[in-house]
């Protein structure tokens, strides 16, 4: 009888230790992570990744790898990660794209709420309100004056259907009550490439691209979209400050990862997060860029929820009330 006891005690115990190594994270990472984004190679928010890329990886101990997955406005990519196992090895860069998918997308095959964890926000990015260079209005006023006395002349270029650029514009148009003939591209690129050569009159852009457009004066600048004025272009007023009181705009970015990731590999991932933007390097790069780090208590799990859900009710009433959609 004792015997049969001591090796029912024998199995009870090694059966709990194999139950407890089952429910233990295992040690992550043990192999290189995958950092997705929505959009192609050579943009904004690719720069964004890879220069955040390897002082992440440093931080993991193991590498970190930029997959581009672009298409359809970033839901590919969205969808994907919200349908990736969710283990650490796929984590997700993305813009404010994601607060205003909800209300561009019909039929969205994911909710940014609810299919993904947080882990903190990454970077701000401000815009400028710029025309060409021969536009008749030297000031914000003067510029006001002339899209109401031409309303139907004036041209506003963005990147097509939910980049940030149209949405600068949509809100632009809302706040000065003036619906201005809008000319999508393919890109902010070429539609820089248009404004310079005079064929549209007008484009909100990030100041990664037009920084030293403005100071080489290429281009017209009214207005900068942030509530506080540039260290890059000091002499810019904000779009707040001559009028449109509350007008903000800045291309925000967050970090998430699949629903249902372990806490701890959360907070491996977060902690990677903040090493890198505490990089002299790239603390360097982003001032450059005319970029802003978030502060620490943003660059959180919480403080990236907060702000998704601000931004999700901030842009779903002037995106509806545009009428603009896609399938």
């Amino acid at each position: 009888m004792k015997n049969t006891r001591s090796i029912c005690l024998l199995v009870c115990c090694l059966f709990g230790g194999w139950a407890q190594a089952q429910t233990t994270v295992p040690s992550y990472p043990d192999k290189p992570v995958t950092l997705i984004i929505p959009f192609a190679a050579g943009g904004p928010t690719d720069v964004v990744a890879r220069m955040m890329a390897i002082p992440m990886g440093k931080s993991l101990g193991q590498s970190v790898l930029v997959e581009n997955v672009n298409g359809a406005g970033g839901t590919i990519a969205s969808n994907r990660v919200a349908r990736a196992a969710p283990n650490g090895y796929t984590i997700y860069l993305h813009h404010m794209g994601m607060a205003t998918a909800p209300a561009l997308y019909k039929k969205l095959p994911f909710d940014p709420l609810k299919d993904f964890e947080y882990i903190g926000q990454v970077l701000d990015v401000p815009m400028t309100l710029l025309a060409r260079k021969d536009m008749p209005a030297n000031t914000f006023p003067e510029l006001l004056a002339y899209i109401k006395a031409n309303k139907d002349k004036v041209s506003l270029a963005d990147a097509g259907l939910g980049a940030v650029s149209n949405l600068c514009g949509l809100l632009f148009k809302s706040m000065i009550g003036v619906d201005i003939n809008t000319i999508p591209y393919k890109g902010t690129g070429p539609a820089m490439n248009d404004l310079l050569g005079g064929q549209v009159d007008m484009l909100c852009d990030q100041t990664t691209q037009t920084v030293p457009m403005i100071k080489e004066g290429r281009v017209k600048v009214y207005g900068v979209t942030t509530t506080k004025r540039l260290a890059a272009l000091p002499n810019i007023p904000t779009l707040d400050e001559q009028g449109l009181k509350g007008f903000e705009v800045k291309v925000w970015h967050g970090m998430y990862a699949p629903k249902g990731t372990p806490a701890p590999v959360l907070d491996k991932i977060n902690a990677a997060l903040r090493f890198a933007m505490q990089d002299p390097t790239v603390k360097q790069r982003m001032a450059d860029l005319s970029s802003d780090i978030p502060p620490l208590e943003k660059i959180t799990p919480q403080g990236l929820k907060t702000h998704l859900e601000a931004e999700i009710a901030k842009w779903d009433p002037i995106i509806r009330k545009a009428g603009v959609s896609a399938d």
